[in-house]
């Protein structure tokens, strides 16, 4: 009762890396609220879910398996997490801001009436006293965000209504195993006893799913344009660089809004969270969503030609230059250094 839930996402039997960032963080936050973490498991031929999910430090782990729930469809999914919250009671539920999460997060909060925050960037615990009528709540999850078109950063809360639900972006988590020897309780539980038959009313007779061309989370080297690099022909220059030192190409929202770059290549709160050992910002300016997007790079190197853009109090090294100068001087050194 009143523990820390976790949906995780699953596709072909493997646990989404969104849904293990979750429980590494979910691990944290429920050691500081002295609870169990929590894990929900729904699909088809679940058996090896334990294994993924019991080193992050999931005390119990809730299975669900039916040749029905594979692949998701929205209502038995929906109906699975709110019958089973309801007998759990849990005082926080995190599942990922993606597709799925989208969908069935707002299905789940609605039905419970407790509200959701959506596409958080960080989760904390904190207490807050609400002055007017003289309230102290402890231990409640901070659910913080960037709003107002990422002008501000905002912390969100949920005194009253149960569970504090919130979604979050894939990468903003670390993923991080906790014990691998850790071993925690599994229930299996009878489906046709939390979902009704009328919930399987949709059935995917096919599905064709397009694998990314790009790998912009997984990459140790980026390149990003933005809005400054001028022209989707200047992008090029990005691509050349990215060629010679083994590294990918990114974009600001601002960029791929003006058609430099395709939207799966956006790094930002509105794309991708990025950890690359090496990030080269060209022609971005810095704003908040961006670099809520890539803050965490080991090495960050602004080519700018405005010596005052914002990114560049975030960098390590600045460069200060037009990207026409830059880029071709980059690669001409890189070459001749690496023969």
């Amino acid at each position: 009762m009143n523990n820390l839930f976790v949906y995780c996402e699953i596709e072909d039997g493997i646990v989404a890396d969104v849904s293990l960032e979750l429980l590494t963080k979910g691990r944290s936050l429920a050691s500081t609220l002295n609870c169990k973490l929590e894990a929900v498991a729904v699909g088809h031929q679940l058996d090896g879910i334990g294994a993924q999910v019991f080193p992050y430090g999931v005390d119990v782990l809730h299975v669900f398996d039916d040749t029905r729930l594979a692949p998701y469809t929205s209502l038995p999914h929906t109906s699975i997490l709110v019958n089973l919250f309801k007998e759990e009671q849990p005082q926080i539920a995190l599942m990922g801001a993606t597709s799925i999460g989208r969908d069935l997060g707002p299905r789940v909060s609605s039905a419970l009436t407790s509200g959701l925050t959506a596409d958080c960037t960080s989760l904390e615990i904190g207490d807050h006293e609400e002055k007017r009528e003289g309230k102290t709540y402890t231990n409640l999850l901070y659910q913080i965000r960037p709003a107002f078109g990422g002008n501000i950063v905002a912390t969100i809360i949920n005194p009253e209504c149960r569970p504090q639900m919130a979604t979050v972006r894939e990468g903003v988590m670390k993923k991080e195993i906790l014990d691998v020897n850790y071993k925690g309780e599994t229930r299996t539980y009878e489906v046709n006893k939390y979902v009704s038959e009328t919930d399987f009313v949709v059935n995917v007779i096919d599905r064709q799913m397009e694998k990314s061309k790009t790998n912009i989370k997984g990459a140790p080297v980026i390149v990003a344009g933005g809005y400054g690099v001028g022209s989707k022909e200047n992008f090029q220059l990005l691509y050349n660089l990215a060629s010679v030192i083994g590294a990918e190409v990114g974009a600001s929202r601002a960029a791929v809004d003006a058609g430099f770059a395709e939207h799966e290549r956006q790094i930002g709160q509105t794309g991708v969270t990025v950890r690359p050992k090496l990030y080269i910002a060209c022609g971005i300016s810095g704003q908040i969503q961006h670099i809520a997007g890539m803050q965490d790079s080991s090495i960050i190197i602004s080519v700018n030609n405005d010596p005052n853009a914002p990114i560049n109090t975030i960098a390590d090294y600045v460069i200060n230059g037009t990207m026409e100068e830059v880029l071709p001087k980059m690669i001409k050194y890189y070459k001749s250094n690496t023969k």
